[in-house]
């Protein structure tokens, strides 16, 4: 049975004849425990489409049903990952993740709390910063502070808004590995919002593009059939993967040229580079540069 539907989901923003449509007639359907990557470019409207998710938005058109209702706002349901990680400056890891413990849980007593706040932190390696200040660790390790926050509050769907794309190539591999890790012991939905193909790949079940906007809408779905847990390095050598990887961009190449040549919309098409040896994004070079990588 689907946790999340979103059914002829449309949004614009702007009044009159500034009135720009972002998303149109966005339809996607996920099942309980799936783990569902969008991808798309930059402005496309991906990180919209996610605050509709969590309630922090709201479509113009259609709806947006978790367990078969409207989401009406944002909830303890839905644990959300962010790019900037979003954590208080004057709170330790452990008050960052307390706040999150006590919204979701206020009938537990503070002993019980303590204990399940202790076991997430161990969960992400950081028992030994657990009284740090965020300024305190590295961009890797804040971010982790913000996957053991979302985690704790034992939600019924995982979001994650490029939480890695601010890191460097090393602790981003890093990273996918253990929210990969963390994912795999209860399996929780999850949905990654990312420009990274190969990110996607690595991570979820099935990639979904998000076609340029204005009028974004999403395009045909690429699963994703390696087994659990994938080893990286593997995978790179396996001509499936190629293969997958060249029908993604090539995708996402085309519909964005095509969008460009038709649109005076302003959207970014980033520029094919290196992430790490054997890896690429996509973007106006990829045509040029994977003949240098497969």
């Amino acid at each position: 049975m689907s946790i999340l539907q979103l059914n002829n989901v449309s949004k614009s923003y702007g009044m009159g004849s500034s009135k720009i449509e972002v998303l149109c007639n966005i339809n996607l359907s996920v099942e309980e425990g799936e783990f569902v990557a969008i991808v798309g470019f930059s402005g496309s409207g991906k990180t919209t489409l996610i605050n509709m998710i969590n309630g922090l938005d709201f479509p113009d058109a259609g709806e947006v049903l978790l367990q078969g209702k409207p989401i009406k706002g944002p909830g303890p349901d839905r644990g959300v990952i962010f790019q900037n990680y979003s954590l208080l400056p004057w709170l330790t890891v452990f008050k960052n993740i307390k706040l999150a413990v006590d919204e979701a849980f206020p009938q537990l007593s503070n002993s019980k709390k303590e204990d399940h706040i202790r076991k997430y932190i161990e969960m992400v390696n950081l028992s030994h910063a657990a009284q740090k200040l965020p300024k305190e660790l590295s961009g890797g390790m804040r971010q982790r502070v913000a996957v053991a926050r979302a985690l704790a509050m034992n939600p019924e769907i995982l979001l994650m808004d490029e939480p890695l794309s601010a890191l460097d190539a090393l602790t981003r591999g890093s990273l996918q590995e253990e929210i990969i890790k963390i994912w795999s012991q209860d399996k929780k939905t999850a949905i990654l919002i990312t420009n990274d193909v190969d990110e996607g790949i690595i991570m979820a079940d099935r990639i979904i593009p998000l076609r340029p906007g204005p009028n974004a809408t999403l395009g045909p779905e690429f699963r994703i059939d390696f087994e659990r847990p994938r080893d990286v390095t593997a995978i790179n050598k396996d001509p499936h993967y190629k293969r997958l990887r060249n029908d993604i961009l090539e995708y996402l190449i085309e519909v964005g040229a095509s969008r460009k040549q038709s649109s005076d919309h302003k959207y970014i098409l980033p520029d094919l580079q290196p992430i790490m040896p054997g890896r690429i994004g996509f973007g106006r070079k990829a045509k040029d540069e994977k003949i240098k990588y497969f």
